[in-house]
């Protein structure tokens, strides 16, 4: 499915981009979801959507995948290529740490798991980009250049 969707936007768009947030709570936790067609756990996000901002595509996101709502100003973390996916997808990291979960996030079609975890204390099957994401942010490291 995931190399379908790359190939119709290899030809379709001439860059993909997407927006991912680190949803930090206030107890030290990050919000991690874990997909039906992917193996790991990882941060929520997705595609920018055409005539979309960054900001409403993060948003949307959030929504969809977390029951979450930003309420104040999501902090860019860094903007990353994403040469694992493709030669065109790029990634811009958003922290979060002001924000209203609406409810808890069920199971669907597209979200398997989905939860806030302790940063000390994270799950099993965290993908590597999470942990460097992480990683960066919370030791206060400048973002590398790959996701």
């Amino acid at each position: 499915m995931m190399r379908l969707l790359h190939l119709y936007f290899r030809f379709a768009r001439g860059v993909t981009f997407g927006v991912r947030a680190a949803v930090l709570s206030p107890k030290g936790e990050v919000f991690l979801i874990r997909h039906t067609y992917v193996p790991g756990w990882q941060l929520p996000g997705g595609g920018v959507e055409v005539g979309e901002t960054v900001h409403e595509a993060l948003a949307r996101e959030l929504s969809e995948e977390a029951c979450i709502v930003p309420m104040g100003e999501p902090v860019l973390h860094g903007l990353y290529f994403n040469r694992r996916i493709s030669r065109r997808d790029h990634v811009a990291l958003y922290v979060v740490r002001d924000f209203r979960v609406e409810s808890v996030k069920q199971p669907d079609r597209e979200i398997a798991e989905a939860g806030f975890f302790p940063l000390d204390g994270l799950p099993d099957g965290v993908t590597p980009a999470t942990r460097r994401r992480l990683e960066e942010i919370a030791k206060g490291l400048p973002p590398t250049a790959d996701w």
